[in-house]
């Protein structure tokens, strides 16, 4: 069968090394791709969100399973597109329809979504700018830090922790005023929930699901979870603290009622679901809902699935999901993000990238790079991941980290704690 990936960043080069394992893979396109994906795949020079583009290629070269990575074209609606198209319809795809994609594409959606079928979340409440003396008023009676959401897709950067009233209200006020686009012109006020952070990825057919090894990212850019949010600086799998129980409770609070809560409202959910948990007391409450893995957290996950992902996808997309089974590496993955200076700022880009051919023990996953005539160059904020398989987090931490120092590029910059957290939280579970 010839696959399709949508996408141009790590998450779409780790689905690309998976899917070139698989026995269902004749040939392998990404649309657009990167300098990484380039020497497993072909290459298609079409925006993910190109949906007419697309669908020609697809016609064109026989594309039996379209994989879409990114979230802009599902809430855009690509599924839909092609479900709209007589010559389109027997393509099968890995991805929601524009109905499912609200649970990344509104937090508004989503959180109500959470209300209505009980799945445990922070309280909250959400306002525009017609709403502003309303909203400034729920904001004064919150406790501290508070949590501000831009609704709709902000790349990951639409997220807010305010350490004081007067910050919170300048930042409500900003992102009101269009701080983030047509993406933050609704803000949602949310409680703050002290806990420990980790993700769940859920692989659903629209009734049965598999549970995919959880993982742990790191947002914010700088050391000690310091400075503003970016796209994901790194990502630690299995978790300690997630064991056979915690996980028992994930599965019934939250996935199974996430599930059914789709079929209530009709919606024929086929692809994936990240689930932002916090660990609270022991207890997971939901912080977030996307409608795709997660980036880096895919580049974690996948190194650790055992079995065959073009398989368990073709099973999801033909609805017959119930009859695959997970098989997952018991070691540990760990993978470091390195960016480019000034990320999640301005940033400059096409500096030359030197080293990765020295760099061993290491999978190398690319996120932004393209090929030049000087060689590898960088080309976006996030440049690429290093992960290391290892017995345990030090090991695997250690390969990442050694991988990291190798690679060059002018300002290249990397968090060195990703991970450190667990090691202390694992030598409290084994103390």
């Amino acid at each position: 069968m010839n696959l399709l990936i949508l996408g141009s960043g790590g998450r779409e080069h780790t689905f690309a090394w998976k899917l070139t394992q698989s026995r269902i893979c004749d040939k392998l396109f990404i649309a657009p791709g990167n300098a990484g994906t380039a020497s497993l795949a072909t290459n298609v020079p079409l925006a993910a969100t190109d949906f007419p583009g697309i669908a020609q290629f697809v016609l064109k070269e026989a594309i039996g399973l379209v994989i879409v990575g990114p979230e802009e074209p599902l809430v855009k609606g690509i599924r839909d597109y092609f479900a709209g198209r007589p010559d389109l319809k027997h393509v099968k795809m890995v991805g929601p329809d524009a109905a499912g994609a609200r649970m990344e594409g509104s937090k508004d959606w989503s959180k109500g979504f959470m209300q209505k079928y009980a799945i445990p979340t922070a309280g909250y409440a959400t306002f525009t700018l017609q709403t502003l003396t309303d909203g400034l008023q729920y904001l004064r009676k919150q406790n501290l830090p508070v949590v501000l959401k831009a609704d709709g897709l902000a790349a990951g950067k639409g997220v807010v922790i305010a350490q004081s009233h007067a910050e919170a209200e300048e930042s409500f006020r900003s992102m009101l005023n269009g701080q983030f686009g047509e993406a933050s012109r609704k803000v949602v006020i949310e409680e703050y929930l002290e806990g420990i952070e980790l993700s769940v990825f859920v692989l659903t057919d629209g009734n049965s699901y598999k549970i995919l090894p959880e993982a742990k990212d790191y947002k914010r850019i700088g050391e000690g979870d310091t400075g503003p949010n970016t796209g994901g600086m790194g990502a630690i799998s299995p978790v300690p603290f997630a064991d056979e129980h915690f996980i028992g409770k994930v599965e019934d609070k939250i996935i199974r009622p996430t599930i059914n809560g789709l079929r209530n409202e009709n919606i024929q959910y086929i692809g994936f679901i990240f689930i932002g948990l916090m660990n609270v007391h022991g207890e997971p409450y939901v912080i977030e809902y996307n409608a795709r893995m997660g980036d880096p957290e895919t580049e974690v996950v996948l190194p650790r699935l055992k079995t065959d992902l073009g398989e368990l996808l073709l099973a999801a997309a033909e609805g017959r999901l119930a009859e695959a089974a997970i098989e997952a590496d018991a070691r540990t993955a760990a993978t470091v993000m390195l960016v480019s200076g000034g990320y999640p700022e301005a940033y400059e880009k096409g500096k030359v990238i030197t080293g990765t051919e020295t760099v061993q023990d290491v999978l190398v996953f690319h996120a932004g790079t393209k090929s030049g005539p000087n060689g590898l160059l960088t080309d976006g904020g996030r440049v690429m991941t290093l992960t290391g398989l290892g017995n345990g987090i030090e090991d695997a931490l250690g390969k990442a980290r050694r991988a990291a120092e190798k690679i060059h590029f002018e300002n290249k910059y990397y968090r060195k704690d990703i991970g450190l957290d667990l090691l202390k939280i694992q030598a409290g579970l084994m103390g």
